[in-house]
């Protein structure tokens, strides 16, 4: 139920914030609009306010199917028009006027993520310090040098100045980034070395959990210890107890928690895992423990080892915060990165570069909604903002059928001086709906397979 709710309410405000951009700036350029409405098909509520704007005559509803909404304006085009009322159609306005009734929906959600960005970076997060895990074995960072337990204080691109990291989550975001647009990272250390990774190397078609173990880096640095022992488990079988310090297993070191992590995962790959031989702190004594892991599966189908218990410590924090002027500025550098690295990535996927999996449709949305609503607050703010700069963006698009496609119309005509002709917009519309349709059917499908595959 969770998971609905948040989804409507998501899709809701995102559409509503969306249509009135359009509503607004149509009205601030003196169109006349006949409805605003949020969603399709059946009308669950209706609403005429009596007193109306200057030349406004707006009916205000809600309908039935959710996925989508619209603001009808007087048009010529769409029926007739009083001669007294002429000035007032929109295919009357001047050509600056109905770029902008239309392109004010998709800035409408690129704005309504820019203030969503500043509201969290005023109120401030908790979250972990950008000190590194123990890389994956085999990964970039492994053999770019990195062992684990580093403080990242700034991370350079090829060609750009040093950005300071001041999360793990940023940090992330940065390494990711630079992976799809094939860019080498240099991260900056607070020991004072530099280390260079060669993320140009990775050509990186989708962003999942494979991605992020080809660079190396994929959880914050935890002191290896069991923090909570589960019943009937392995772990309980063997006598760990909560706060066990692991220092070796089988003789092997044990840095930290995500390298306690792999190890147990690691050893059901090749069947049921083997007894293993534990060395932990207990009290300030050292004990050594055999301990059997369980053979599991993980949600592909793959081996693992598993004791039942949850392992590492929880990652060191800090409470990142800014003031009024910079909060607002990184939240627009927050939605304008969003903004470039969509589009790069939509057109790395034109041109066969990445991954058409990366394309998600309602019911990932959906999905998402409800964990991050379940989560908090302030995590569901989080993905309203993105899903609003997904959409500006998407709506950007010159698809005949979308906002941007009527702003390409909108160019040629100031071109050439002359609109496009009645049957090369049929035309455009129909190859417009065509290509839509086919991202729907692809988006659905990944969707399809992520929760049911």
């Amino acid at each position: 139920m969770l998971t609905i709710v948040a989804f409507i309410v998501a899709l809701g405000l995102l559409i509503a914030v969306h249509e009135y951009g359009h509503y607004r700036v149509a009205v601030a350029c003196g169109v006349k609009v006949l409805r605003f409405s949020i969603g399709f098909g059946h009308t669950l509520w209706r609403y005429k306010p009596k007193k109306q704007r200057p030349n406004q005559d707006t009916e205000f509803v809600i309908g039935a199917f959710p996925l989508g909404g619209y603001v009808k304006m007087l048009d010529e085009r769409e029926g007739p028009v009083a001669p007294e009322e002429r000035h007032l159609a929109f295919n009357a306005q001047p050509l600056k006027s109905r770029a902008l009734v239309v392109a004010a929906g998709p800035i409408a959600n690129l704005l309504l993520a820019v203030v969503i960005y500043a509201g969290l970076n005023w109120w401030g997060l908790d979250q972990p310090k950008p000190i590194v895990g123990t890389p994956v074995p085999g990964s970039i960072a492994e053999r770019a040098g990195l062992k684990g337990g580093e403080t990242v204080e700034s991370v350079a691109f090829d060609g750009e100045d040093a950005r300071r990291v001041r999360s793990f989550d940023e940090l992330l975001w940065l390494l990711t980034k630079a992976a799809f647009v094939e860019s080498n990272a240099t991260l900056h250390l607070a020991s004072g070395r530099d280390v260079v990774l060669p993320l140009s190397e990775v050509h990186a078609r989708s962003e999942d959990p494979a991605l992020a173990k080809k660079i190396g880096v994929i959880a914050p640095f935890t002191r290896a210890e069991i923090a909570e022992v589960l019943p009937s488990g392995a772990a309980e079988r063997a006598g760990l107890k909560a706060g066990d310090k692991v220092l070796e297993i089988d003789g092997k070191p044990i840095a930290d928690g995500t390298q306690l992590f792999e190890t147990i995962r690691a050893s059901g790959r090749n069947g049921a895992p083997p007894k293993q031989a534990w060395t932990v702190e207990r009290a300030g004594r050292k004990l050594v423990i055999a301990v059997t892991p369980a053979l599991e599966h993980d949600a592909s189908g793959t081996n693992i080892g598993r004791i039942n218990a949850k392992v590492g410590s929880a990652p060191e924090m800090l409470r990142v915060q800014y003031g009024p002027v910079e909060g607002l500025v990184k939240g627009a550098e927050r939605t304008w990165e969003m903004s470039a690295f969509t589009l790069q990535m939509m057109g790395r996927m034109v041109v066969g570069e990445a991954s058409v999996k990366n394309l998600s449709g309602p019911l990932t949305i959906a999905e998402y909604a409800g964990k991050t609503a379940s989560m908090g607050f302030i995590q569901y703010l989080g993905f309203l903002a993105l899903i609003s700069v997904s959409l500006g963006v998407l709506n950007l698009l010159p698809l005949p059928v979308l906002d941007g496609g009527h702003l390409m119309y909108y160019l040629w005509e100031a071109v050439t001086g002359r609109s496009i002709s009645e049957t090369w917009m049929e035309r455009l519309q129909r190859g417009g709906v065509a290509v839509l349709l086919l991202m729907m059917s692809i988006a659905l499908f990944n969707d399809v397979t992520r929760l049911f595959g």
